[in-house]
């Protein structure tokens, strides 16, 4: 199999509970797949992040394995995974986002 390269496989993850951190979604969505980045915006008035992030699999493989499980359920809560249409990780990041 050729090497991946910088290519990132993504996927958008939305109704993510406040009470998470980046680290916990990441390691979540690790179980499908190496995690390149997780990008989760937080909002520069509350502190906390916006509800949603995008998730980076450095295969197609990670990221097919992450859209057919359903449901993803953490602390209780049903998040919503969908295939990435625009890319994110080629922009510039604000102040109010995090990476990792």
């Amino acid at each position: 199999m050729a090497a991946a390269g910088k290519k990132m496989y993504e996927v958008f993850v939305s109704k993510v509970p406040w009470t998470l951190a980046t680290k916990e979604v990441k390691e979540y969505f690790g179980q499908f797949g190496q995690v390149k980045r997780c990008l989760m915006p937080f909002d520069k008035d509350t502190g906390f992040h916006r509800g949603f992030c995008w998730i980076g699999y450095s295969t197609e493989e990670g990221l097919q394995n992450a859209l057919q499980k359903e449901p993803h359920v953490i602390e209780g809560s049903k998040l919503l995974v969908q295939r990435n249409r625009k890319a994110s990780f080629g922009r510039k990041l604000g102040k109010e986002e995090e990476e990792s």
